[in-house]
């Protein structure tokens, strides 16, 4: 096997076609330079260089060496200077989960942030519900969530990214469209509703039916993605109660209306990560979400 000393030698001499040259690139004599070779030679089993007293010149294998061993030596050169970046969270991967909603609304801008704070690190986007996240977190699958509450406190950290309110989407030009007005609960009694999936969509399922009393016979539709829910109300089917960020989405024919009853912002959005990550680029990643939420 040869040695990374031979495989440096090799390429000055390859470059040079001069071993005297080569050996002042090298900072060393020409003997040893010319025994580097030599023992190169005897490993590869094939001569790589053709010399003379008055020239030096590659053979075809030399051709085809060259270029495996200026791979070798660049790796070689890079590799402490990537492990210290690795180490530091400047390079490597991040895996980060994200639910629909946070798609149409904060990922794009947190993204950009990341992109311009950590240009070298890969990053692996993967859309996944809330308990999906939950359960890749702590298999390993993924160093960062963007995810709805609750979860377990004691095995992830966290920080409250946003919070937003609750409106009715509505077809426009609909009856609750022309009142003008902000809308109370017993303005949606009697109309046609597209609910969230009590499984699928369980988080804002719950959000809603701890405030409006649904009755069955008014839901038309059970979906598990906003933006279905606001082209089913586009399309007339109904109404439904999505959080504020859905305006974003610019679906024609909605218009989005303030339940005045509502008076907090219940919608909440965190980023998630295990206590027992040990991904250097995550503690970067944190301090730019942190950061990114101050600013």
């Amino acid at each position: 096997m040869f040695t990374l000393d031979q495989a440096r030698s090799f390429v000055a001499v390859a470059e040079e076609l001069h071993f005297e040259r080569a050996a002042e690139r090298l900072n060393m004599t020409q003997p040893p330079l010319s025994r580097q070779i030599q023992k190169l030679e005897r490993s590869v089993g094939v001569e790589l260089l053709e010399r003379d007293n008055r020239r030096v010149s590659l053979t075809a294998a030399g051709h085809a060496f060259l270029a495996d061993a200026r791979r070798l030596v660049v790796a070689a050169e890079r590799a402490p200077d990537n492990a210290r970046r690795i180490a530091a969270g400047q390079l490597g991967e991040l895996r980060i989960g994200f639910t629909a909603a946070s798609g149409f609304s904060l990922l794009g801008p947190l993204l950009a942030e990341i992109t311009e704070q950590m240009p070298e690190v890969h990053l692996d986007l993967v859309e996944m519900v809330t308990s999906e996240q939950v359960g890749a977190l702590l298999d390993g699958d993924l160093d960062l969530g963007l995810a709805r509450p609750p979860f377990d406190e004691k095995l992830f950290e966290s920080t409250l990214l946003f919070s937003e309110g609750l409106f009715a989407a509505v077809p426009t030009g609909h009856r609750l469209d022309l009142l003008q007005r902000e809308l109370i609960f017993d303005d949606l009694r009697e109309e046609p509703l597209i609910m969230h999936s009590s499984t699928k969509a369980r988080y804002f399922y719950d959000l809603v039916v701890r405030r409006l009393d649904v009755e069955h016979k008014n839901v038309r539709h059970t979906v598990s993605q906003i933006l279905t829910m606001i082209a089913l109300v586009s399309a007339g089917r109904g109404i439904a109660i999505v959080p504020e960020s859905a305006k974003l989405l610019g679906v024609h024919g909605v218009s989005y209306l303030r339940l005045g009853e509502v008076t907090d912002d219940p919608v909440q959005l965190h980023a998630i990560w295990s206590k027992t990550s040990r991904n250097p680029a995550l503690e970067r990643l944190v301090e730019i979400v942190r950061g990114s939420l101050h600013g």
